[in-house]
């Protein structure tokens, strides 16, 4: 019975013009091209999701390492530090120089180490507010409010 199909199969390959037989060959190949993209693309698939994975792994377990680094050096999350909890350092400057009228630099530095905060950047934040006039300098060194 195979015989009798592989001949019938020949015999219609046989019958085909050449014209015919080269737009079987390219329907056949397109047909095979769409296959292997679709296995392509499940591949890609199944890759992605794989390294998505590794990739949220390898996060946990960086993150545990760095806790234990800080946990063993003493150092803590300095995200805010420095920082008052009401708002920023240069609302902390005009409430000082407003409560006080007129300050030096050095006891604007003292009374801001008093509230818990670190003024490292005084001088850039004085002169920001100086710019939005906010803060005027009648002499070096001394701040008021500007009126």
């Amino acid at each position: 019975m195979a015989k009798k199909k592989a001949s019938s199969r020949t015999s219609k390959v046989d019958s085909l013009s050449s014209a015919e037989l080269y737009k079987l060959a390219q329907k056949r190949e397109q047909e095979e091209m769409k296959q292997m993209q679709e296995a392509n693309r499940e591949k890609l698939k199944a890759l992605r999701e794989k390294r998505r994975a590794m990739v949220a792994a390898h996060r946990k377990e960086i993150n545990k390492i760095d806790r234990e680094i800080n946990r063993l050096s003493g150092k803590t999350n300095s995200a805010g530090k420095g920082r008052p909890r009401g708002g920023s350092i240069t609302d902390a400057v005009i409430e000082i120089i407003g409560k006080t009228g007129q300050i030096s630099t050095s006891d604007l530095k003292s009374a801001l180490k008093k509230k818990g905060i670190v003024a490292g950047n005084l001088s850039q934040t004085l002169a920001y507010l100086k710019r939005q006039g906010r803060v005027s300098s009648p002499s070096r060194a001394i701040y008021t409010l500007a009126k």
